[in-house]
């Protein structure tokens, strides 16, 4: 359930925790991250240009929203209706084209020794985002700080970022990879047997406990110690009915199930509302565990095997972003959540303004859009602005690294913060600067 492994473990260096220099005053409490696995299409969704010559402005049309000066596509109609409560930074960009390192700079703000699309993880590479948050400003008692769900994602291998890497297992997130979309969805590993009470769990660790203080392994690796401070947080959260009830889905009516969609994405989004309603810090969703570029797989429209582009963003992923990212925002709003909950929605690149001989985009990292709403960021507002066929950004460039610290600064975190990263060298959790503009 909590990603154990010893021998990733043993590998790992131990990390100490340097003193933040000032930290700023948080505007969020918790931030839902929506990881959009594949490169979605800024051109076609938030970035269109209707005036641009035919091959690259597309089929699809440009609407109006609630947000005076800002359009969408046609097929995004709902998402519209919320665009009041979105900022959209349409300057984003980075020059990494494999989906492994594309994702690990977008999932951790540091850009990847190599744009190689066999990037694996290693001690050397940056943690996720929320296993920062949990190592410098961790939630107290049983709920867990960070939590992704419902998929491990990966291109060939698995995608790094996605876990602690330097900081240590104990930081890792509570991977969720069951279904919250099954009708028999729960998780189990948060419910004793039923012949084992919680006294006993304890008193079996205490044994535990001391059997591995004899154990040379204890003896010799820090990082094995590392593995005890987890169990003693699995343990804190087997006693935590907070957290059973905010996975129980059951207790949602089904109208409000219904208006994320019966998806495994759109249920996913619905626990990230429980979990920080709940008050869990930081929750990742991924919309898919793949790159895909078929209908219900990732974003990756290149048009491969006759799957033209338009046609199944038409079918799939445009349908499915305009019904769960308008609810959660929405939900959020009337909750009194949004304020202080930062939503982000992203991928790790968009796609190219110039359509291919498939009638699709291929891979963009070099301009593409990142939506944000809630947590201290500006309602009904564009920050940055790309060239007349959305190829590169003209004002107010924005790169990963900035993203990064903009969403530590805006969780009270001092985004120069400096960690202990693989030998004991001082590394800054953010390179970048936060992007004020975007703040309210």
């Amino acid at each position: 359930m909590l990603g154990l492994s010893l021998p990733q473990l043993l590998q790992a260096e131990a990390t100490s925790k340097l003193e933040p220099r000032n930290s700023p005053r948080a505007r969020a409490r918790s931030v839902i991250f929506l990881y959009q696995f594949g490169g979605p299409s800024h051109i076609d969704m938030f970035d269109m240009k209707p005036d641009a010559p035919e091959g690259i402005r597309g089929s699809h049309k440009p609407i109006s929203t609630k947000a005076d000066g800002i359009t969408v596509s046609e097929h995004l109609p709902r998402l519209a209706g919320v665009m009041d409560k979105v900022t959209l930074i349409r300057s984003m960009h980075h020059h990494m084209k494999n989906h492994n390192p594309a994702s690990y700079y977008a999932l951790t703000g540091h850009a990847p020794p190599v744009d190689d699309i066999t990037l694996r993880d290693s001690p050397e590479l940056f943690p996720g985002y929320g296993s920062v948050v949990d190592d410098l400003a961790p939630v107290s008692g049983a709920m867990p700080t960070s939590v992704a769900l419902p998929w491990v994602i990966g291109d060939g291998t698995i995608t790094p970022g996605q876990g602690a890497s330097f900081l240590g297992k104990v930081h890792d997130p509570l991977l969720v990879t069951r279904d919250p979309n099954k009708a028999d969805f729960k998780l189990p590993e948060l419910n004793l047997p039923a012949n084992l009470s919680y006294d006993r769990l304890l008193h079996r660790r205490s044994i535990q406990k001391i059997i591995d203080k004899q154990s040379s392994l204890l003896e010799l690796s820090a990082q094995a110690r590392g593995l005890d401070a987890y169990y003693e947080k699995a343990l804190a959260m087997l006693d935590s009915p907070k957290l059973r009830e905010a996975f129980d889905l059951s207790a949602e009516p089904d109208a409000a199930r219904e208006s994320y969609g019966r998806t495994t994405y759109g249920q996913s989004c619905l626990v990230a509302r429980r979990l920080v309603e709940a008050g869990t810090k930081f929750v990742t969703v991924y919309f898919s565990p793949n790159i895909g570029g078929d209908v219900g797989s990732g974003w990756d429209t290149h048009g491969n095997n006759d799957k033209k582009m338009f046609p199944v963003l038409e079918k799939y992923h445009l349908p499915m972003t305009d019904q769960t990212l308008p609810t959660l925002l929405e939900e959020l709003d009337q909750r009194g959540l949004l304020e202080t909950t930062l939503v982000v929605w992203m991928g790790e690149f968009g796609r190219t303004p110039k359509i291919n001989e498939k009638a699709s985009r291929d891979h963009w990292p070099d301009c593409y859009t990142v939506l944000l709403a809630g947590g201290g960021v500006k309602r009904g507002f564009v920050y940055g602005e790309s060239d007349r066929t959305a190829s590169h950004p003209t004002k107010d460039p924005v790169r990963p690294e900035d993203l990064a610290a903009t969403i530590y600064h805006l969780l009270g975190i001092d985004p120069h913060t400096e960690v202990s990263g693989a030998n004991n060298r001082p590394v800054l959790i953010s390179e970048g600067n936060p992007v004020m503009g975007v703040v309210a």
